[in-house]
Order: structure tokens, then C-alpha cells, then sequence
């Protein structure tokens, strides 16, 4: 057993995933509530076993760990795979009073160790010293915690395609196992029988390195015939037959020099992924082949290459009829692998790759200190929203505004959306006349247009000009920024209204800042403001505790206010009438945005002025859905701006 009253994480170290895989994760645990306490000043030591954990008061009695009683709601829990220093989320699930086990099925690289999370539970940096953390959560009666019981790891699992990669690279050819001392073959990690799965536990099977041969009795043959198919999938078009003949020198040279069958096709089939034609998506100019059509649509919608099916209708000559083209799209979309599709496209629009930049200060924002699990679920949140608009069709103008979003708890609370528990991601309804709704206002947008210590109606305007609108908004050169003052002495309103005085600048400042200032009510996380924090040894801090278990260090500065007016005349007070007026004027604007987005990210090139007309036929024929998002990426397929190069 291992009880935790904070939520450092912990690593289950022991187990080191043995090779790449599938493995079934499995823990069992519940939650507690500690005794005694109360909260003041926690001080970090450790009791019996090295994995457990409490923080008790320096100016208190210590918490009795003989009384510890069932806990008083449920605790989230994440699930992360840990490798030289970096963390993976794989999956979360709920503790509750009642011990329960929970199991996630979930991919593991090679040498990768669990860590497991109670994510709502406060953090802290432990140094050692004796610096003192409160722990924001305790109550004078005790504070919560969870008591994990057991995990157990289970794998590589066995699945439909297993021995896939292996026909792949060897069709169906023997494999046998070398004698000691043998010479040639390759070294692999197998479970000691066939179809074992390797666990985690002092019975559990371990894995066994064992040398082995591709067995052959026409090496050259063999050779020849499996690395035809492999260059032709690798290429992903017909491929030349000097080419082909070049790697096939390679394998004889190999062979020449003793290395055996296995390790000599391997050293070509190394050669090929090495290749320009494997490396690079080599497309002549004008209208694209099938093949290349097939390479272009998988990359696009998949990020990876076509696959069996693909190619063959592409091989066919089939791909370029529209009703074949647009039933593959449908296909692709509906596959598990689109996901891959929405994680990049998103990376690349919205800047979600940049999501780490930057960390909140941890003297104005030491609340949101090493909360994690705040901003994976707002990742997750912007990712199934555009997942969401893309399978169910909806119009683009939900990009701007929307009726429903993605919470788990975590987030619930930070958007002060009732009703939402547990650590699972779900569709929620939004309440009447929320500010949240659409992209602009979740919290993963809004931390990557922001510092981590201030925000700037210039860089949130130029941001919504540039990615949901589509207008370029590059600052002049040699103009210097305007930088927030974290005083509180003044707004960031108020220094820009000196800046717009220049007549050179306030012509570009009068179309960013509108946007920028509509959303100045939300802080660098994302979290809803109606006053600046600012930090002077003069200002009394606020009261309370950051999730690090520190005092707050800040206090409440001016008021925010987030009123302005668009470049055209109309005027807006908050948020709220700033999305309706978008919506009123920008509706056509932000879906032919998306589709250059979407264009872009398709081919690689921007679109341009005299693709305005395409643009325009793409728009033309979604209409009749409100610019359905699905709609929109099928008239992108079938229009010439995909199809040609």
C-alpha cells in the first residue's frame, strides 16, 4: 500500500517497459482522509515506506497515520509514461471511498516506467530545507489523500496484428532460432513462450534475448521479391527499376561480406528508409497522379501514408473520380487515425505546440504553479472541440462562438461550469450566456497568446486577425513593443492610447487591438478577471495558497476593460457582444480563413490572390450547411488547389 496526501506523482520504477508495445495497465486504490492537521504551515517528511507521504504542521500536533478514514469524494488520477526526465499522459480515471480497480490499455516505448497522479491534490518542489508549504486543501480536521494498493502491468499484448510488421519485412518466410556461438542473424527481446505476455511482479514472465535467422533457400530471390514490395510501399508510387537494382547491390554486398540473409536485408531495407524517395513527398508539377493524389490525401488526413486500400484504388486509377475520391475522404475521416490529423492541424493553427513556452509566474500566478493537469485538459478540450466540429459537420461559426465545449472537472472549475465531475473529458452544454463557447476563449488559446506573467490586447488582436480571420498584421519595423505593467500603476489600455497617438501606428492598432481588448478579462491561463493582479512591496498580498503550497504573492490591481470597437464602426462592451458582432459581420470571413488554414497545411503552399476564386467555389458549396467544417475539407479534396501541383 502507498498513501499519498499531496500529489508530487510517483514513478512504479520497478517496471521498465521491455520493448515497444500495447500493455494493459491496471490499479487499484481509493481515497482517504488523513486526521488531524488543521492548516497551518506543512512541512514535508516521509513515514515507513519510501511511498508514503504526508506534509504535517510545524505549529501543530502531527497527523495521527493510525487515523485514516475513508475518503470524503472522489480523486482523479492520472496515468503518465515517464522516459529521461519527460512525461506522457496515457489515460486518467476516478478513485473513489471504496477501493476499485481501474485499467487502461495503453502504448509504451521501450523503457518506459508508469507514473501515476492524484491530480487534484496539491504539489510541491521538496527540496530538503525547511522551508514551510500550506497545504491549501487541509481542513482542521484533517486533509484528503488516496492509498494506492497494487498496480499491475501486463504485455506486449497480443493483438490481430501481431507478427505483422515481421510478414511486412519477411513475407512468410521461417524464422529459426541460432545455436550458441552461431555467427549472423539479429538479436530480439521475445517472452519466454510464444504468446506470453510479460508482467509486472516478482511472477511475472520475463523477456529473453534470443538470436535469430531469416530462413531462405533463395537468398537473392527472396531479396529481390520482398524488397519490390517494401520500396513500392516505402515510395509510395511506382518505383524505378535503377532503383530498385541499387538496393539490391547493397544486399549483395552484404551478403559478400557474411552477414547472412536477415542482417543484409535489413541493412537495404535501412538504405530505403533513408532514401529521398522514401524521405520526401516528390510531386511534378501540374495536375497529380493517383499515387501521388493517395500520398497527399493520407498526409493530409492521417499524417502518414496511404495504406493498403489506398493504394490500390490509387494503382487502379480510380482515385481522381470524385465520387471514388470523395468516398475514401469519408473513409479516412471516419478512421481512428484522423485523430493524428486534428493533433497536428491544431499544433500548426492554433499554436498549440507552443503550449509549453511559457509558464505562469509564480509570483502573480503561483495558483496555477504545477497544475498540469489544468493544462492537459485544456489542450485536450480545443482538440476534441475542432474533432467535434469536423465529425459532426458543424458550421465554422461555432470557431467563434458554440453552445457546448469539452470539461473534465479540472476544467470545470477554472471556466466556473457546474456539474462537471471526475477526471474523464465529456461534451458539456454551456450555461446561457457563458463567455466560454468557440476557440477564443479556451484556455489553451488563451495561454499561448499570453507570457505567463502578463497579456497583450496587441499580441491576443494580431492573433485572431492572423489565425481566425486571416488577416497578416506584421508590425512596422523598428517600432518598439508595448510591455504590460506589472506594477498595477497603470493599464495596458492606458499606454496603448498613448502609443495609437502616433499616426503610424494607430493605423494598425485600430484593427488588432479591438479583438485583443475583447479578451483582456481573461488572465494568462485563461481564467475569467475583472481586476489586473500586480505585484509592490507597498499592496498587501491577497490572501490564500497556490496549488505549490505557497502564499499568494500578489494583489489586485485597476479594473480590466474589455470594451471597444471594430475597425468599421461597431462597438462592444465585454466578450459576449464581441463574438456576436463577429458573428454578424466575420461569419463568411472566419470559414474562408479556415480554409486557407486548412489548404495550407494540406499542400504546403499559402493561398494566394489569385486562388480567390477556388476559395470562393469551396465556400460555395458548403453554404447550405453554415460552412460545414466536414463539408469544407471535402470541397478542399476535390478542388484544384489540392490536385495540382
Amino acid at each position: 500500500s502507498s498513501i499519498f496526501s499531496d500529489a508530487g506523482g510517483f514513478s512504479w520504477s520497478t517496471f521498465r517497459a521491455p520493448t515497444a508495445g500495447r500493455y494493459r495497465v491496471r490499479v487499484k486504490g481509493y481515497t482517504i482522509w488523513v486526521s488531524g492537521g488543521g492548516i497551518d504551515h506543512w512541512n514535508y517528511e516521509g513515514f515507513g515506506e519510501a511511498k508514503t507521504a504526508y506534509f504535517y504542521p510545524t505549529s501543530r500536533e502531527r497527523p495521527n497515520i493510525d487515523e485514516v478514514w475513508p475518503g470524503r469524494r472522489n480523486e482523479p488520477i492520472g496515468v503518465y509514461a515517464q522516459s529521461s526526465g519527460q512525461s506522457r499522459p496515457l489515460g486518467e480515471f476516478d478513485f473513489t471511498p471504496e477501493p476499485t480497480v481501474n485499467e487502461l490499455e495503453v502504448l509504451l516505448a521501450a523503457n518506459e516506467v508508469i507514473q501515476t497522479d492524484s491530480m487534484r491534490l496539491f504539489r510541491t518542489r521538496v527540496n530538503g530545507s525547511e522551508e514551510a508549504y500550506i497545504n491549501p486543501l487541509a481542513q482542521d480536521d484533517g486533509m484528503p489523500g488516496v492509498a494506492f494498493q497494487w498496480i499491475e502491468i501486463e504485455g506486449p499484448l497480443a493483438n490481430s496484428d501481431q507478427g505483422k510488421g515481421y510478414r511486412q519485412l519477411f513475407g512468410d518466410l521461417p524464422l529459426r532460432r541460432l545455436s550458441e556461438g552461431e555467427s549472423g542473424g539479429v538479436i530480439l527481446q521475445v517472452p519466454p513462450r510464444p504468446g506470453q505476455a510479460v508482467g509486472f511482479g516478482p511472477r511475472a514472465a520475463r523477456m529473453q534475448t534470443v538470436a535469430v535467422e531469416v530462413v531462405s533457400s533463395r537468398p537473392r530471390e527472396d531479396a529481390e521479391h520482398l524488397l519490390r514490395d517494401f520500396m513500392q510501399r516505402a515510395y509510395r508510387a511506382p518505383v524505378a527499376e535503377t532503383h530498385i537494382q541499387r538496393f539490391l547491390e547493397l544486399f549483395d554486398q552484404q551478403m559478400k561480406l557474411g552477414h547472412g540473409f536477415t542482417q543484409s536485408l535489413m541493412a537495404s531495407y535501412t538504405a530505403v528508409l533513408s532514401s529521398p524517395g522514401f524521405l520526401y513527398v516528390q510531386e511534378e508539377p501540374g495536375r497529380l497522379s493517383d499515387n501521388a493524389l493517395a500520398t497527399r490525401l493520407a498526409l493530409f488526413l492521417w499524417n502518414s501514408p496511404p495504406d493498403a486500400e489506398l493504394r490500390a484504388v490509387a494503382s487502379a486509377g480510380q482515385l481522381r473520380n470524385p465520387a471514388v475520391l470523395k468516398a475514401q475522404t469519408e473513409r479516412l475521416l471516419n478512421d481512428q487515425k484522423s485523430r493524428r490529423f486534428i493533433d497536428a492541424f491544431t499544433d500548426y493553427w492554433l499554436d498549440l505546440r507552443k503550449i509549453d513556452d511559457t509558464s505562469p509566474s509564480t509570483t502573480l500566478y503561483n495558483d496555477y504553479e504545477l497544475d498540469d493537469p489544468l493544462k492537459l485538459a485544456a489542450m485536450e478540450e480545443t482538440r476534441l472541440f475542432v474533432n467535434e466540429l469536423v465529425r459532426q459537420d458543424l458550421p465554422a461559426r461555432n470557431i467563434i462562438d458554440s453552445d457546448f465545449t469539452f470539461l473534465n472537472e479540472r476544467l470545470a472549475n477554472h471556466y466556473a461550469v457546474p456539474g462537471v465531475e471526475g477526471a474523464k473529458m465529456r461534451k458539456v452544454a454551456l450555461p446561457k450566456n457563458s463567455v466560454r463557447g468557440g476557440l477564443m476563449t479556451q484556455a489553451s488559446v488563451l495561454k499561448v497568446t499570453a507570457n505567463g506573467t502578463t497579456t497583450s490586447p496587441v499580441v491576443r488582436g494580431a492573433w485572431i486577425m492572423e489565425r481566425i480571420l486571416g488577416f497578416q498584421a506584421a508590425p512596422p519595423p523598428n517600432v518598439p513593443s508595448v510591455e504590460p505593467d506589472i506594477r498595477g500603476a497603470v493599464t495596458i489600455r492606458q499606454q496603448l492610447e498613448k502609443h495609437r497617438a502616433d499616426a503610424s501606428c494607430a493605423a494598425c492598432h485600430r484593427k488588432i487591438d479591438p479583438p485583443g481588448f475583447a479578451l483582456e478579462s481573461f488572465d494568462v491561463m485563461g481564467g475569467w478577471r475583472d481586476r489586473y493582479r500586480a505585484a509592490s512591496e507597498d499592496a498587501k498580498p491577497e490572501p490564500g495558497v497556490g496549488l505549490s503550497g505557497q502564499r499568494y504573492m500578489f494583489h489586485y490591481a485597476l479594473p480590466v476593460d474589455a470594451a471597444g470597437a471594430l475597425p468599421d464602426g461597431p462597438s462592444f462592451q465585454n466578450v459576449r457582444e464581441f463574438k456576436q458582432l463577429m458573428l454578424q459581420y466575420r461569419e463568411q470571413t472566419v470559414a474562408q480563413n479556415l480554409v486557407g488554414q486548412l489548404l495550407t497545411f494540406a499542400t504546403g503552399a499559402p493561398v494566394g490572390f489569385k486562388d480567390r476564386k477556388s476559395v470562393d467555389q469551396i465556400l460555395a458549396g458548403s453554404r447550405a450547411s453554415g460552412y460545414g467544417v466536414r463539408d469544407l475539407i471535402h470541397g478542399i479534396v476535390q478542388s484544384d488547389l489540392f490536385q495540382i501541383k
